[in-house]
């Protein structure tokens, strides 16, 4: 596994941010959610050795629990929330200094200033000011500065972070592009539901600085009954009753749409009887998943965890996002 988090709290003087957190992220893209002031900046800083729990352990790779905050930032990338970037520096420069300060030899540090820039879009930006860069190019300069050293896991803090819908989509892409073609692990934190659902194949869900549900993506949005769009025609046709009659749950749209629920294994063939007994033909008869944004209300109103498989990080409207100030 990635990174492992077993029992870990972390405390600011009285006030206690992460509550006995114990979770795990497997290889490829991880999201860790929850509304802001959740605690997951606070998790990330404990695992970049920037903070220090008062109780639990962390690994991360095959690094030892006690190692060493440097050599645990020798394997990973942070790129953190806030603007953060050297005045005066072009992108190149900043880039390739930090490339330095995490040890690498000057020349090193110069190619893979030059590689990750290009990776992430600035090539012909590289040598001007990164104070005169735009949002989203100053976002895509600290993921070049995240990436130069080259580590197997990177935590980025709400990447997407005041951008336009273009410069999300980028950043989205780059995110996948890292854990689908080039191997990184990626830990995302964010409070950007549909983020999640782009990039992420599993998600650990935070609230109040504990863990309320955590798995892959894919099981959590299942639900013991299967629901589908079901659209009729002609619209008018009496398919609701004839649906009631064969004791089929649902629920009317309007001008022949319908939300249909069936148990687990039920067959759908009451569905089509119903309309053909109403006189209908079916135009579209479609599952439909419980959306993230579904699983996180339910998560977080719900006063139990909800787990689902390994303990890993393992359709909400555009842009949908939880959480209010900071």
């Amino acid at each position: 596994m990635t990174v492992v988090l077993d029992g870990v709290t972390i405390r600011y003087g009285d006030r206690v941010a992460v509550a006995d957190v114990s979770v795990t992220f497997p290889p490829g893209a991880s999201a860790l959610l929850g509304r802001n002031g959740a605690g997951k900046s606070s998790l990330l800083k404990a695992l970049l050795g920037l903070v220090r729990p008062s109780a639990g352990t962390m690994r991360i790779l095959d690094l030892p629990t006690d190692a060493d905050p440097r050599d645990v930032r020798a394997q990973v990338g942070y790129m953190p929330e806030r603007d953060a970037h050297l005045p005066l520096l072009s992108g190149f420069e900043m880039v390739a200094q930090l490339g330095m300060l995490s040890g690498m030899p000057r020349r090193d540090a110069w190619r893979r200033a030059h590689e990750v820039l290009y990776l992430v879009g600035l090539e012909e930006q590289r040598y001007r000011p990164v104070s005169t860069y735009s949002a989203g190019m100053r976002q895509k300069a600290k993921l070049a500065a995240a990436l130069v050293h080259d580590p197997q896991v990177v935590f980025l803090d709400e990447p997407t972070n005041g951008l336009d819908p273009q410069g999300r989509e980028d950043m989205l892409r780059l995110v996948r592009q890292l854990a689908t073609e080039l191997g990184k692990s990626i830990v995302l934190s964010t409070h950007i539901l549909q983020d999640v659902e782009a990039v992420c194949d599993g998600v650990v869900v935070l609230e109040a600085g504990r863990v309320v549900a955590q798995g892959r993506l894919r099981e959590l949005t299942r639900t013991a009954e299967r629901r589908f769009w079901l659209r009729v025609e002609p619209a008018e046709a009496a398919v609701g009753p004839a649906l009631a009659a064969l004791g089929v749950r649902h629920e009317v749209s309007g001008e022949g749409r319908y939300t249909v629920w069936l148990a687990e294994a039920a067959p759908c063939q009451p569905v089509f009887a119903a309309v053909q007994a109403s006189g209908a033909v079916v135009l579209e008869f479609a599952p439909q998943r419980r959306s993230l944004e579904e699983v996180f209300l339910g998560a977080v109103r719900a006063e139990a965890p909800v787990a689902v498989g390994a303990a890993s990080a393992g359709a909400a409207p555009a842009g949908s996002a939880v959480g209010g100030g900071r």
